[in-house]
């Protein structure tokens, strides 16, 4: 595991694809990480979606992933809290449940108006990826079924379902998943082999975590330290 305040030089570093966890409003982890993990241009960083909702600075995630994608290959995932802001957004009748859900942090970091919410950053959640494939890995939000393509799932597996629910074996493809959404409490990743777990509930007093899919290099942030 990597010390969010060590300082690491890279100089000739291979590239790596780097998976990040399930944010939840947690700037200030976010911009710690993002710090420990130093990006270079030859880097792949995947978002495994749920940027915003109950932690205390959605407005700002977005921000700084959408900086980020300025200057780096930047991977964003759809979760299940951007397709209930979303949903709010377009119909009122669906406000009332996703500020249930973690919404009303969100909306407090825009200054409490919907209207405040900038066209960039609906635009951004609009143009996230239901799922990411590479040679070795399959990137989704929170699961799938082993005995199918990932573009063949349906939305509610891929988005809604958590490990809890349903432990998937491997996948047909033999490729390792890497998924969030189910929050494991205890602050570590939960590693199967054939599938891991990055969501480890920062928002919840845990860790944000960042993974490299290659080397299983760990680097992790708190929200408040």
């Amino acid at each position: 595991m990597t010390d969010t305040d060590q300082h690491i030089e890279q100089t000739d570093s291979p590239p790596r694809t780097i998976a990040v966890g399930d944010i939840h409003g947690c700037a200030q982890a976010l911009e710690r990480l993002l710090a420990a993990i130093e990006l270079t241009s030859q880097d792949t960083i995947v978002f495994l979606g749920d940027y915003m909702d109950r932690g205390p600075n959605s407005k700002r995630v977005l921000e700084i992933v959408i900086e980020l994608s300025e200057q780096f290959q930047v991977i964003p995932l759809l979760g299940n809290h951007e397709i209930m802001m979303l949903d709010a957004v377009k119909e009122s009748v669906m406000r009332d449940l996703w500020l249930q859900f973690g919404g009303q942090q969100t909306i407090e970091s825009y200054g409490g108006d919907f209207a405040n919410i900038p066209t960039e950053h609906l635009d951004f959640m609009q143009q996230c990826l239901p799922f990411y494939e590479t040679e070795d890995h399959l990137f989704v939000h929170a699961n799938y079924l082993p005995g199918s393509p990932l573009a063949d799932q349906e939305d509610q597996v891929r988005y809604w379902t958590h490990l809890l629910d349903f432990q998937p074996g491997p996948h047909k493809s033999g490729k390792r998943v890497i998924v969030g959404h189910t929050p494991q409490t205890h602050g570590n990743i939960l590693d199967f082999g054939h599938l891991v777990c990055i969501d480890t509930y920062c928002f919840g007093g845990g860790n944000l975590t960042a993974f490299d899919v290659s080397t299983n290099e760990i680097w992790q942030a708190k929200e408040n330290e």
